[in-house]
C-alpha cells in the first residue's frame, strides 16, 4: 500500500465505531499474510480498500467494507467459489462478501479458506 492509502484507510477507520475498526485492520493483516505482494488501494468514495495485483478494477480481488458493526469482504469471485458452509453470502453477478463481526472472525480458518480460495481461483 502506499503511505498515502494507508494513511488515508487509517483515518477512516479513526472516524468508524473503534470494534469496527479493529476488525477492518485484523481483516486486511489476514488478508495480506496470505497475499503478501498485494497492492491496495483505498477509495474514499466508498470508504473501501481493494486489495489486488494492480490498482484498475479488473486486478482487484478484495475490498474491505467497514460498516456500522461488522466488516464485509468482498470477494471479486465469489459467484465461482465454493460455499460449503454458507458463509459467502450476497446477490451480485460475480462479487460476493463474507462477514466479519468480529477480530476473531477476522482470523478465523472459514475466513482464511474463502480468501485462499479467492487466490486460488485467480491463480488459475
Amino acid at each position: 500500500m502506499t503511505s498515502d492509502d494507508a494513511l488515508a484507510f487509517e483515518r477512516h477507520l479513526d472516524a468508524t465505531a473503534p470494534a469496527v475498526a479493529d476488525i477492518a485492520r485484523a481483516l486486511r493483516l489476514t488478508v495480506l499474510e496470505a497475499f503478501p505482494d498485494a497492492v491496495e488501494t483505498f477509495d474514499p468514495a466508498d470508504g473501501l480498500l481493494a486489495i489486488g495485483t494492480g490498482r484498475s478494477m479488473r486486478d482487484f480481488s478484495f475490498a474491505i467494507i467497514p460498516h456500522k458493526a461488522h466488516v464485509n469482504l468482498q470477494l471479486a469471485d465469489g459467484v465461482d467459489l465454493p460455499n460449503a458452509d454458507g458463509r459467502i453470502e450476497g446477490t451480485g453477478k460475480r462479487v460476493r462478501h463474507v462477514k466479519a463481526r468480529s477480530v476473531e472472525d477476522a482470523r478465523s480458518p472459514w475466513m482464511r479458506a474463502a480468501i485462499a480460495a479467492q487466490l486460488a481461483f485467480r491463480a488459475g
